[in-house]
This record gives structure tokens, C-alpha cells and sequence, in this order.
């Protein structure tokens, strides 16, 4: 019983510290907690098959995770990387038979329930501020899949992505505290790795990017001004996530299969080289 009881303390002060979640009450905060089925897993073990990313409610802990599909070749590629908060239904893209996967990127720690339970749980919460955790945390990875980006493009917006989750401002821009391989950044824009090595050589030459050993540090007001995206706010505790839920309540008009309806326009380059 105790062992259970701090297993919920943890997994509460892990919640408090996610920013999507913070529409929800102590007192739904807390039920999160008790209602969850966590679990640890090692760096590159799977946390979640495809089938499983779409069943229930899944929420990043702690760590840093990512998800993977096969590409065109068969290869397994990196999409995304996810810092801590709900993990996104990536099946709910309009692409079949990519096999996606949850897996850890480094150490992490994972709880899962299911929608009926998050329902229950989140009775009691303002219908905007559902709705804007979905539009919010559910959204933005179509937004990434724009049509009529080209690579160039494609890694400027993956770049501004992963400052908004692990980016730490200094000095000389934004550092990404997170280990990263041209492999997994050509995965997160469906290219080769030698044309984003390409183009990431280009980014310093612009002194829009800054090499420091294995990490790189972003000069992101030079990103922006270069796209004309609107400022990115960063974060120092690996703490701000995107998430990826359902809406099963009256009156919540948002849900995976609708999404992937709405969705089912991005038709871009990257998802051409992921087919």
C-alpha cells in the first residue's frame, strides 16, 4: 500500500510539472495519478506498438521518447521526439502499413489509462480548455506535415519544434538538449540523412545554426525572421510536450478518426518519401 501510495505521489509531482496538463484541478491532477498504469523503460526499448497508441491515453513522464515508422526502404526512421506530456496517435496520420512505434530515446517512464477513464477524470473541465489541449497538443502535428514545404523548410520548422520542447536559451542562441543524429533529423523530415547533412552545413554557413560537440545550438530569432513564424517560447525542465487524446463527451467535436479525416489533405513530400 505504500509502495502504491508513492508511486502516485511521484507520478503526481511528474504530472504537475507538464505544462498541457495544466488545465486540469489538483483534484483531477491527483485521480491522473492514481488512475495510471506506469512503468519504466530502458533507452531503445518499445514503450508502445501501433495498435496501442491509439487505445488509450499515454502520457511521457520523464525522459525523452520518439516516435518511429518504417520508411520506403524498410528502414525504421524517426518523426518525431517528444519531451515529457500525452504521447500523439501518429496512426491517426493518413499513412497505412508504417508500423508505428513509441520507443525510448533515453530512460523513461510511462502511464497509461483509458479513454473512458480520462473522460471521467477530466469531467469537470472547461469544454475551451479541452478543446484547446486537443487543438494545442493534437494539431501541430499536422501543421508539421504542411503541404508545399520543401526540405530547406521542413528542417527550419523541425528545429523551431524541438527548441519549443528542449530548448534551453544562452548566450549564442538556443541550446537543444537533446542528443541527436543526422539519421534521426532526416527521419523527423522524411529525407536522406546526406541531403540534411547538406543542409545542415548550409544552416551554419548562415550562422542560423551553431555546432558545439554533438549538440547544436539554434539561432532562433534568425530561424524565425528567415519563415516568418511567430516566437517560440523554450523550456529548461524537458517538460512541454505535445499530446494526442480523443474526444468521446457531448458537446467535443475532436477525435483521431476526425482528425485523420481533416488531415487526410496533407499530401507533402515528406509523407511521399515515408510511402
Amino acid at each position: 500500500m505504500d509502495g502504491q501510495k508513492n508511486t502516485t505521489r511521484t507520478d503526481f509531482d511528474l504530472l504537475n510539472r507538464l505544462k498541457p496538463l495544466s488545465f486540469l484541478s489538483p483534484v483531477a491532477l491527483h485521480e491522473l495519478a492514481s488512475g495510471l498504469n506506469s512503468a519504466n523503460f530502458r533507452r531503445r526499448q518499445v514503450i508502445l506498438h501501433e495498435e496501442a497508441l491509439a487505445a488509450g491515453v499515454h502520457i511521457l513522464l520523464r525522459g525523452v521518447a520518439k516516435i518511429t515508422c518504417l520508411n520506403a526502404a524498410g528502414h525504421r526512421v524517426a518523426i518525431a521526439i517528444l519531451a515529457p506530456g500525452p504521447i500523439p496517435q501518429f496512426v491517426s496520420l493518413p499513412v497505412s502499413q508504417r508500423d508505428f512505434r513509441c520507443e525510448a530515446h533515453s530512460d523513461c517512464r510511462v502511464g497509461s489509462l483509458s479513454w473512458d477513464q480520462f473522460d471521467v477524470i477530466t469531467r469537470a473541465a472547461p469544454q475551451s480548455a479541452l478543446r484547446k489541449f486537443h487543438e494545442d497538443n493534437l494539431m501541430q502535428w499536422y501543421r508539421f506535415f504542411a503541404e508545399g514545404l520543401d526540405l530547406h523548410e521542413r528542417l527550419l520548422f523541425a528545429l523551431l519544434q524541438l527548441c519549443s520542447n528542449f530548448g534551453v536559451v544562452e548566450s549564442r542562441g538556443t541550446l537543444l538538449r537533446v542528443s541527436l543524429s543526422h539519421k534521426d533529423l532526416a527521419g523527423l523530415v522524411g529525407a536522406s540523412r546526406p541531403r540534411v547533412t547538406e543542409h545542415l552545413a548550409e544552416l551554419v554557413r548562415q550562422h542560423l545554426l551553431i555546432r558545439q560537440g554533438r549538440q547544436l545550438i539554434v539561432c532562433l530569432d534568425k530561424i524565425e525572421s528567415a519563415i516568418g513564424a511567430p516566437p517560440h517560447k523554450t523550456n529548461d525542465s524537458y517538460a512541454k510536450a505535445g499530446a494526442q487524446p480523443h474526444f468521446s463527451k457531448q458537446g467535443q467535436l475532436y477525435s483521431p478518426r476526425s482528425l485523420a479525416a481533416a488531415g487526410s489533405g496533407y499530401r507533402t513530400d515528406t509523407m511521399a518519401e515515408l510511402e
